[in-house]
């Protein structure tokens, strides 16, 4: 994302769930310059925390994840009047295809497979927010 300003004003936020700390810090490290990062250990926290009043931009979210599981969360996410045009991407250690489907139907707006490069998870957030503003505003 490009800046004009000197000093980092990060516009966008993005909400990072998952339940190992060493990817809640690459998902903080990575795309701190560019969003104002939030991350949540799971899906029930996360939930909590987004019905406080904080909506982010984006969500990034693993599918295995103790007390709220990816799948319920897509799904608590999607059956929220005021969460439900998120835009939200899994992250998941399993690359099946079954997985990337049910995700998909759940209502996942992409999917990316564990490990994975980060600059391949920015060109997709970048993707689905391109696309996502581009139908708020048509």
């Amino acid at each position: 994302m490009e800046r004009f300003s000197s000093q980092p004003t990060p516009q966008l936020s993005l909400l990072a769930i998952d339940d190992e700390m060493s990817i809640q810090l690459i998902l903080q490290h990575f795309f701190k310059n560019d969003f104002l990062v939030n991350t949540k250990s799971n899906g029930k926290e996360a939930l909590g925390w987004m019905q406080d009043g904080n909506i982010p931009d984006i969500i990034v979210a693993d599918i295995n994840m103790p007390e709220m599981d990816g799948y319920s969360f897509i799904e608590q996410v999607r059956a929220s009047g005021f969460l439900k045009k998120i835009p939200l991407l899994m992250l998941s250690a399993s690359e099946s295809t079954e997985v990337k489907i049910r995700c998909l139907q759940s209502g996942a707006d992409d999917f990316i497979a564990k490990p994975f490069n980060p600059r391949e998870l920015a060109a997709r957030m970048n993707g689905i927010l391109r696309r996502s503003r581009k139908n708020n505003f048509s």
